[in-house]
């Protein structure tokens, strides 16, 4: 079993030594105990169809390998403000993720440039950000610095440009961020070569995924979890007229749906994630899908029409108590919540449950191979 040398300091990775089928032994109890009293109706943890290399997108941040040390470009270490473990031998993304990152890493460690220190407010460098299309083999390179960066970039995408990877860069761009926190902002994008969006293929549909926009981060996973969605929603399904996706991002979930219901109404406040999600129903053909950009609160208080059946995938911390209420107020007769924090779906149940909704069935996914994360889904009805 290969080990990587950061493990145990990088923070990716959690369940590297051991086999991966005792992994999902361990989740599945894990997530059986955080539902508490829903924890009985957890009918398993399906597995990721492949436990190593899924990431399509990484984030990497620019640091020192050690105090002092030289400059570095990869994954924070734990409790570390600054340093970072280097790609190398990382098991959670692909070769050309690699490459990609030790080619900048060179080109940068080669000029004066320093990484940004947030304490001190100096230097140039931020992040990395990298994304694919694991079905495509679509490449969208993303560098971030502070607007005083001098260097020139030209030379770095000739080198970029000149990898021989399994995929294919379409996309190579840069954003200059000047804020004091440590992330990667959606404003002052440059394109500097190519386009601005790459492509992927999920259950048989094509998407266009833009810088910013929210998608799975395990596109092979993401197949096996919409798949299960969609089981659950047209499972004894009595109407077929009106589905909701609140928190929709890119409009993946709607458009795998849209054959089995007359109308899809999807809702997510990222504007750029919208257009993504209808230019991809245009690129699929799909005219029974509409996309709203907004927030979920504020449009459920004029809902366009009466769902027969809601999806939510709402952020991590679960649904806010306000978009909780009106939820339960648009009363649909059938929930599904997808969830990649299991903690906040089990305090969401208990609210649900009382106001009249019954869980029918939960499962989970295993979207975050070696990591302690897992995706769990709920279907709900709503009790006469």
């Amino acid at each position: 079993m290969h080990i990587c040398k950061h493990f145990g300091t990088c923070g990716g990775c959690t369940y590297l030594n051991i086999p991966y089928q005792e992994e999902l032994t361990q989740k599945e109890a894990s997530l059986r105990t955080t539902l508490g009293q829903y924890g009985p109706l957890l009918e398993g943890l399906t597995p990721s169809p492949t436990p190593h290399s899924y990431r399509n997108k990484m984030e990497l941040a620019f640091g020192d390998e050690a105090k002092d040390g030289r400059l570095a470009l990869g994954i924070r270490k734990r409790r570390s403000f600054y340093e970072v473990a280097t790609v190398e031998e990382c098991t959670l993304i692909p070769d050309d993720f690699k490459q990609i990152a030790l080619c900048v890493q060179e080109y940068f460690r080669q000029t004066s440039d320093t990484f940004f220190h947030r304490k001190r407010h100096i230097g140039t460098l931020r992040h990395l950000v990298l994304r694919r299309g694991e079905f495509t083999g679509e490449i969208l390179i993303n560098l971030s610095t502070t607007s005083k960066l001098e260097t020139k970039l030209n030379p770095l995408i000739t080198q970029l440009l000149a990898l021989k990877l399994k995929g294919q860069i379409v996309g190579i761009l840069h954003t200059l961020n000047d804020g004091v926190a440590d992330a990667v902002k959606d404003e002052n994008l440059h394109i500097l070569w190519g386009q601005d969006h790459f492509h992927e293929s999920i259950c048989g549909l094509n998407f266009k995924v833009s810088a910013f926009s929210f998608f799975q981060t395990n596109s092979a996973g993401a197949e096996v979890l919409y798949g299960i969605i969609k089981e659950m929603a047209t499972a004894d399904k009595t109407e077929t007229n009106t589905a909701y996706d609140l928190y929709c991002g890119t409009g993946t979930i709607a458009q795998v749906l849209s054959p089995s219901f007359n109308k899809i109404i999807g809702i997510e406040i990222n504007p750029e994630a919208i257009k993504s999600a209808i230019a991809g129903a245009k690129l699929n053909n799909i005219t029974n899908c509409q996309f709203h950009a907004g927030d979920v609160q504020a449009l459920m208080d004029t809902p366009i029409s009466k769902p027969d059946i809601a999806i939510v995938d709402p952020p991590r911390d679960g649904l806010h108590p306000k978009a909780l209420a009106k939820l339960i107020n648009l009363s649909p007769p059938k929930l599904i919540y997808v969830a990649c924090k299991p903690a906040s779906l089990a305090r969401d149940l208990i609210n649900l449950t009382i106001a009249g909704y019954k869980p029918a069935r939960i499962t989970g996914v295993d979207m975050f191979p070696r990591t302690p994360h897992v995706e769990a889904i709920a279907l709900l009805h709503q009790m006469a």
